[in-house]
């Protein structure tokens, strides 16, 4: 193992042989122009080599978050590798929020809009849909920024990091606001998917847990802001806290207890260790419009998924404009699976997911395992020879290319 070590859950293990721990945007700045091969490393949750290179990693955790609030344009700015967490808590304490987090308030705010990473609700974008500007180290080793209004904007917002180093991150923010978060059980699979959009569109995030069983769907976790509040019909709530992938101990809190927003939209506390951590993760976007038909063809290989899963998550994302998006121009329903750790098993699965969800459109999650390659991918990414076109532009020597944007057909 070299001196980069591993992502988060192992599942990949860094072949870069140089690290370098970024403590100011100068040491990112010089290590670019110290030429070669270059990429950044965040909080290392993807499950592959997304962020590895042949060259040299910087690391953009190190460097101080220095957030910076301008209420009147609603906007926060920044370090990159901050995480969604101690951002969300520092804007709370000042009467501020972000449309919506992730599963994981670990994830830095860098790496999860690079890799278009989401929560859920049908009226809430990925995590970028929320960023008006990009601060990045370029080929040159220069500073550089991308706007909102720019022409390369939606290329570069959800950018895998192939065109530079973001250092600086501006984000819309709104008026804080308060939740409460309540699970529910007792759901059939007949019921959800004869109207998918009346569970998945019941609070402002609901996220549906499932091991595609044979009868009941599993258990619905519905997180809805307190002006917002109604029972969920058709399912029973919970009287005691629900685990997810093991121990309640690492979760926010449940059974309606109200709290504000940051302790709420994340399914993991960000003082505890997220998820199972001993996983592989898997996800795929289709159309909303095609849930129930989608979710229909991937319940005919319950039998060959159940044993290697450790539980799947259903959530919709609304349509964006950016051009590697999961949810690019189409209304999204994400499904998600989080593996046991049998890579041999899980590999051998893959195809046949993908295969089930070819007739959708499915779109892969940059930062999690699938086995769709460059032609696949094209397929489905409409926009995806323009991005490459933007990357090369900006980055002709190919210095923030690797093997994994290769195989892709993204450089």
């Amino acid at each position: 193992m070299t001196a980069a070590g591993a992502t988060w859950a192992g599942t990949h293990v860094f072949t870069a042989p140089a690290l370098v721990d970024a403590t100011t945007i100068d040491e990112v700045r010089r290590v670019v122009a110290a030429g070669g091969p270059v990429r950044a490393l965040g909080t290392r949750h993807s499950f592959h080599d997304l962020a590895d290179t042949a060259g040299t990693l910087v690391t953009v955790t190190g460097i101080p978050a220095d957030p910076v609030l301008d209420a009147e344009r609603r906007e926060v700015t920044v370090g990159a590798g901050t995480r969604y967490g101690v951002l969300a808590r520092w804007l709370d304490d000042r009467g501020w929020a972000l449309h919506n987090l992730g599963s994981l308030p670990h994830i830095s705010i860098g790496g999860a809009t690079a890799t278009g990473t989401h929560g859920s609700g049908h009226g809430n974008g990925v995590l970028t849909t929320a960023v008006r500007r990009l601060e990045y180290v370029d080929q040159a080793g220069a500073l550089a920024e991308v706007r909102s209004d720019d022409a390369d904007f939606a290329a570069l917002a959800v950018g895998l990091g192939a065109f530079g180093i973001v250092v600086r991150v501006t984000l819309t923010i709104e008026p804080s606001y308060r939740m409460r978060q309540d699970v529910y059980a007792g759901l059939t699979w007949d019921a959800f998917l004869a109207d998918p959009d009346a569970v998945t569109g019941a609070a402002h995030s609901v996220s549906v847990f499932t091991t595609w069983g044979d009868d009941e769907v599993g258990d619905i976790w519905v997180k809805s802001r307190l002006d917002a509040f109604r029972p969920l019909a058709g399912a029973r709530p919970y009287a005691e806290t629900a685990s997810l992938v093991g121990s309640t101990d690492n979760l926010t809190e449940q059974l309606g207890i109200p709290g504000a927003w940051c302790d709420r939209l994340p399914h993991f506390r960000l003082d505890a260790t997220p998820s199972n951590g001993d996983e592989i993760q898997s996800e795929y976007f289709v159309a909303r419009s095609e849930a129930a038909a989608a979710l229909t063809a991937v319940r005919r290989l319950a039998d060959d998924i159940r044993p290697h899963l450790l539980v799947s998550e259903l959530r919709t994302v609304r349509a964006d404009d950016l051009w590697l998006s999961g949810a690019y121009q189409r209304d999204t329903l994400a499904i998600h699976f989080t593996w046991a750790n049998h890579p041999e098993q899980v590999r051998a699965l893959l195809p046949a997911i993908e295969a089930a969800l070819a007739p959708f459109g499915a779109r892969p999650h940059w930062g999690k395992w699938h086995t769709m390659g460059a032609d696949a991918v094209a397929a489905v990414v409409p926009r995806l020879a323009d991005a490459r076109a933007v990357f090369d532009r900006l980055d002709p020597q190919a210095r923030f290319a690797n093997a994994h944007l290769r195989r892709l057909g993204l450089r």
